[in-house]
């Protein structure tokens, strides 16, 4: 069975694209001839062109470039179109009786003659001397006679030469291509080793900024493939199924893999105010209902719509949502919060508190909403507040006990901990009560609260890992704990190292010292990479041992690690920065992959790092309690590298919040992150609006006035106040 002309032109115009492909291959492989290129000296070499001169195929396709292939399908489709309707005239013409058109239109034999037309693929040869010969038709210069015969005749002359003329093209194009599989396969093999050669040579070449700002580093590397559209104001999260995880795999090991380009972030940042929308869209949702059920309650139960006192009656969402209105432009309910806070906020007959979260939670908020606002309501609210949290301090050792009733001044350890202090409680209120001494000029909040880091920084072990428990009997303070863990009861007190460095100016180099050691000791002994695809997390190690699980908690480290990599004193081109900001990069790829690996699309509380799929949902905590560590993470590498991934990732995320997680009156916890069907819970902790859902909009947010470089830091619980030397 034989082709028509159409389908040979199908045929040749697939055969182009393979190989035009496969030249593209070898021209990202092994790179464009330049003039250095070329001759003798020449270390570029081609293996699929080595015999070009010998191979028709070759000499025929060597000259197409990549970008060429769409226009030569097209080109050959309009040639086909034109020859068909040039077949047409010229019978029109022939039953007309008008030679000379027919003659025009049948076009010249042989190449060169001004009329010979090169899209003719059958030798259609008219007799020039008397090409109709009394409507006699010509085809290869035999006379077919007259009559019904004659058609016959012809008919059968031309079916038997197309039919051998194709199947001549069939065996030279047969032929060609027989002659360049073994080039080409050959040099396909070489190229994945060239590639692995290239990307090993473009990654010692960028200086890893996260970002790609220099042209000649921009030109190695392919562009951003995951641009999105704008998203509609009346986008329908209902419609929305979690994509699954393993995707993006490029980026498991904390490389930088595409170029970032201004024109790149312009449409990253048109494509983030799209989004930008619905989180605020989300909060509104959530403010409506704690402004008409439970304004000025501790918390919303997003089911039952009733507001709770848990958190001592001190209106704790409200309070902790305050800089989140303000930073969205939510300015109406921003100074409506700002009254409450004026005429009904008092701590006086509060009695006992957490310590660590009160002051994280409320005292942070109060300060981040002064210092934003300027509105001295907050500041006076933050020092009688911070005046009743500081007697926790009064202690022989000065570490702060965990429990303190602000009604009455007593202060103690929790029975629960063996009345231990606990290292991320007595080391994450330091931003808190400095930035209230430096506001109020009462210099004894900061000297109190930074007395608990020089005692750290005196029993620190020298692999800089602290303990998770400490006691101050007898002689001084000592570690009782053998955990070293940068999730539950450690975190925030290595997160407030670097940003205690950062708050005072880059000047106090205590705190950077202590971070550095903790990062050298992390790497050395914690970073551990799972099985089977190499996933990158930090372990907990109890008595010297590794236990293979990670908290969604510990996720803060990728946004920290990237800060204190691009204020590295070294530079960030050094290579500590480098390994640190590597690190920061391969770890929130893991913990995104944590979200995207479950049926909701939705983290649980821990994953352990077993099994034959790098990690598991443990059957003791499959529950996602709206936590905000993994975003916080995406915003800091998006602000410090430009790279839109941690955009679309945590646009995936906020999807699944709104699917899964959204209620009637609120966003509520999840039970089972494996368990699509099932309702949200009737808890809706208040660092959902402090931190997860603020870190969302920052994310999709360009035009933030936050400058986490330059002008903020961050406290644990997302509340950004200025550093000291950019105060006004």
């Amino acid at each position: 069975m034989f082709l028509d002309q159409k389908s040979i032109l199908v045929l040749v115009a697939v055969a182009a694209t393979i190989f035009a492909l496969a030249l593209m291959l070898g021209t990202l492989i092994f790179g464009s001839p330049r003039e250095s290129d070329t001759g003798a000296n020449s270390s570029i070499s081609n293996p699929s062109m080595k015999n070009a001169d010998s191979s028709p195929l070759a000499a025929a396709t060597s000259k197409i470039a990549a970008l060429d292939v769409q226009r030569l399908i097209m080109e050959s489709a309009a040639a086909e179109v034109i020859e068909q309707e040039e077949h047409r005239q010229e019978e029109d013409a022939l039953k007309h009786g008008d030679k000379k058109l027919a003659l025009h239109l049948r076009g010249a034999l042989v190449p060169g003659d001004p009329n010979y037309n090169p899209h003719h693929h059958i030798d259609d040869t008219l007799d020039v001397d008397d090409p109709l010969n009394s409507n006699q038709e010509i085809f290869g210069g035999e006379d077919l006679g007259d009559g019904d015969a004659k058609g016959e005749s012809l008919a059968a002359v031309r079916q038997e030469k197309q039919e051998n003329l194709i199947e001549n093209m069939h065996h030279q194009f047969a032929q060609a291509l027989e002659h360049e599989k073994l080039a080409i396969n050959s040099a396909v093999k070489e190229g994945v080793s060239k590639l692995k050669e290239t990307a090993a040579g473009v990654a010692k070449k960028v200086a890893l900024r996260g970002s790609i700002t220099k042209p000649e580093t921009a030109e190695n590397l392919p562009n951003y493939p995951y641009m999105k559209t704008l998203v509609p104001v009346d986008y329908d999260f209902t419609k929305f199924q979690p994509l699954g995880g393993n995707r993006f795999v490029e980026y498991l090991e904390g490389d930088s893999p595409y170029a970032i380009t201004d024109s790149l972030r312009e449409q990253s940042d048109n494509l983030a105010r799209s989004r930008r929308v619905h989180v605020v869209n989300a909060m509104k949702h959530v403010w409506k209902n704690y402004k008409q059920y439970a304004f000025g309650m501790d918390e919303l139960h997003p089911i039952s719509k009733r507001g709770s006192a848990n958190w001592g009656g001190m209106g704790t969402t409200l309070v902790d949502a305050l800089d989140t209105l303000w930073l969205m432009g939510m300015k109406d309910e921003f100074w409506d919060a700002r009254d409450w806070v004026r005429d009904h906020l008092s701590h006086d007959s509060v009695g006992d508190v957490s310590g660590f979260e009160t002051t994280i939670r409320s005292l942070g908020g109060l300060l981040s909403a002064y210092d934003l606002s300027g509105d001295k309501v907050f500041l006076e609210k933050a020092d009688d507040l911070g005046a009743k949290l500081f007697k926790a301090y009064d202690t022989p050792s000065g570490l702060p006990r965990g429990s303190v009733n602000l009604q009455s001044g007593r202060a103690h350890n929790m029975g629960w901990n063996g009345n231990s202090y606990i290292l991320a409680e007595v080391g994450t209120q330091q931003i808190e009560y400095r930035y209230l001494a430096n506001a109020t000029g009462k210099q004894d909040y900061a000297k109190k609260s930074e007395k608990v880091f020089d005692i750290l920084d005196k029993i620190t072990p020298d692999d800089g890992l602290l303990f998770e428990k400490l006691k101050d009997e007898g002689k001084g303070v000592s570690f009782v704990s053998s955990k070293t863990s940068f999730g539950a009861c450690g975190d925030s007190a290595y997160e407030y190292m670097i940003k205690l460095w950062i708050q005072g100016g880059r000047k106090e180099k205590m705190y950077r010292n202590m971070w550095d050691k903790a990062m050298n000791g992390l790497h050395d002994q914690l970073v551990q990479k799972s099985k089977p695809n190499g996933l990158t997390y930090i372990a907990d190690r109890t008595n010297g041992r590794l236990d293979h699980k990670m908290d969604h908690l510990v996720c803060f480290m990728g946004g920290s690690l990237a800060l204190g990599a691009y204020t590295d004193p070294l530079g960030i081109d050094s290579s500590r920065a480098k390994r640190d900001l590597k690190t920061a990069k391969a770890l929130t790829y893991t913990c995104y992959q944590m979200y995207a690996r479950t049926k909701t699309g939705i983290s649980p509380e821990f994953v352990q790092f077993s099994g034959g799929n790098d990690f598991k949902v443990p059957a003791s905590a499959p529950f996602y309690i709206l936590r905000p560590e993994v975003v916080e993470a995406f915003y800091y590498l998006n602000v410090l590298t430009g790279d839109p991934v941690y955009r679309e990732w945590g646009w995936e995320v906020f999807q699944s919040i709104e699917k899964y997680c959204k209620t009637k009156y609120g966003y509520g916890s999840l039970h089972d992150v494996n368990n699509p069907s099932m309702e949200p819970e009737d808890r809706m902790e208040s660092f959902f609006l402090a931190e997860t859902l603020k870190y969302l909009y920052l994310l999709f947010d360009p035009d933030s006035e936050i400058d986490i470089l330059k002008k903020h830091v961050f406290n644990t619980e997302a509340h950004p106040v200025k550093i000291f030397d950019s105060q006004g």
